[in-house]
């Protein structure tokens, strides 16, 4: 059987830039930061200050005030998300397609703000006040099962954590997914919602964040000579994937198609990239392979950009050991100094 060709169809994003993807991609456009000093707890204390927080969000807009009791911020934002993607794709959910259409929404840290909270709770008042939604609340794999309850999707349903991979892998594997003939149809992507006490305090200590507390919109500065490590933060982004057919079919507005993805692991150290770029030069091979496409047909890299130091450095490496003489016509950047 030949391979489904895999197409995007809807688009949902809630972002420190802006709800919905429209919003999102014009502050883009124009520049803008969602870096401010953060708000959600008291970083007086604080080695880093700042981060990019998801503004003037109503969870109630959305959702019933039973299922925003019932779910920790990063659901909140995989399900609205999701919603805004199935608006976007104009799709229909009929009981037939339900069975056919699955959910992969991966989450490196998932409801960190749910732990913290009931951590607090157990210590101060007892094993017996811990909320019996604690566990749901919090574990990573509830951003596809409450998605998938939601919208009453029932084709397959898994969570990845792969820290800053997460929402790639995850849109890889859902395209696999379509291309094997397991789904129709998929929602794909990421969330997090980790600007808490505990998570920025551990990313801090590890040197990771940047400091550049009295310029809070130019403290994420990828692949810039004065980076200092990079700022936290929380929205989610999900897709609406379908095979060609099926788009065609149903006259879908077809966004783009994905033409291939890659994988791989460094397996050399806990937090730095293997300083030549090895694993990142892999992964990018796969891709072009997978696709059967060659670095000519490059034209275009949106970057990982993490902003610090070595991080920047060595994906520099790996996109010049890939693309050779043409590295210089290729261009590169992201978006992440924004969200």
């Amino acid at each position: 059987m030949a391979r489904r060709r895999v197409v995007v169809t809807g688009i949902g994003a809630l972002t420190p830039l802006g709800t919905g993807c429209e919003a999102f991609w014009e502050a883009c456009k124009a520049g803008r930061s969602g870096v401010g000093y953060i708000t959600r707890f008291d970083a007086t204390a604080y080695s880093c200050k700042i981060g990019a927080e998801v503004k003037d969000f109503e969870p109630e807009r959305y959702l019933s005030k039973k299922e925003v009791r019932k779910m920790d911020r990063f659901l909140h934002f995989a399900t609205v998300a999701s919603k805004l993607a199935i608006e976007d794709a104009k799709v229909e959910i009929t009981p037939e397609l339900g069975a056919e259409f699955g959910v992969i929404i991966g989450s490196g840290i998932g409801g960190m703000g749910t732990l913290e909270q009931q951590h607090s709770v157990l210590s101060e008042r007892g094993p017996d006040k811990v909320s019996p939604f604690f566990i749901p609340m919090m574990i990573a794999n509830m951003a596809s099962g409450t998605v998938s309850i939601m919208f009453n999707l029932q084709g397959p349903n898994l969570s990845i954590v792969t820290a800053c991979a997460t929402g790639a892998h995850s849109i890889g594997e859902a395209t696999q997914m379509i291309r094997d003939g397991r789904a129709t149809m998929m929602l794909a992507g990421g969330v997090e919602a980790a600007i808490t006490p505990m998570a920025v305090a551990g990313f801090a200590s590890m040197h990771a964040l940047s400091t550049r507390n009295d310029d809070p919109l130019h403290a994420s500065r990828p692949f810039d000579r004065d980076r200092d490590g990079f700022v936290m933060g929380e929205g989610a982004a999900v897709l609406v994937l379908e095979s060609l057919d099926s788009a065609r079919a149903r006259n879908a507005r077809i966004y783009g198609e994905i033409a291939g993805f890659g994988m791989s692991a460094d397996a050399y150290h806990i937090t730095n990239p293997q300083p030549e770029g090895r694993g990142a030069v892999r992964a990018m091979q796969k891709a072009l392979e997978d696709a059967g496409a060659s670095v000519e047909d490059v034209d275009y890299i949106n970057a990982h950009a993490t902003s610090t130091q070595i991080g920047d450095r060595t994906e520099t490496i790996a996109i010049r050991s890939l693309l050779g003489a043409r590295a210089n016509q290729v261009g590169v950047s992201s978006t992440k100094s924004m969200h």
